[in-house]
């Protein structure tokens, strides 16, 4: 290790901070189909090949926890169940976009 690098911790490391928030094999997925309208959940578990009902839920759950999103439930016969993004799941909109960016560009070489 070179004389002015220093040694971090996992906890203290904002990448994995936002990683912990936003990483996996499901939640980008299910962020950018959210962010494109599909937010009911048979929407989502159609959107999304391979995933199951018990996955979707734990991770839609997870992020409504983290506060990135929230539910709202209809009072209707049968209930409808809607996702939505808080303020604070906004302000992840320009990391997943720069991240989106850098993706496509990517993928085309």
């Amino acid at each position: 290790m070179k004389k002015n690098q220093e040694k971090i911790e996992n906890s203290d490391c904002p990448v994995t901070f936002c990683m912990d928030k936003i990483g996996g094999k499901w939640k980008p997925i299910i962020i950018y189909l959210i962010r494109k309208g599909a937010n009911r959940f048979g929407i989502l578990e159609r959107g999304i090949v391979g995933i199951t009902k018990q996955m979707l839920t734990k991770q839609l759950r997870e992020m409504e926890a983290d506060g990135i999103l929230e539910r709202k439930i209809y009072p209707e016969i049968p209930p409808r169940v809607e996702y939505f993004f808080t303020e604070y799941g906004e302000s992840l909109f320009p990391v997943i976009d720069a991240m989106s960016c850098w993706g496509l560009e990517k993928m085309k070489s």
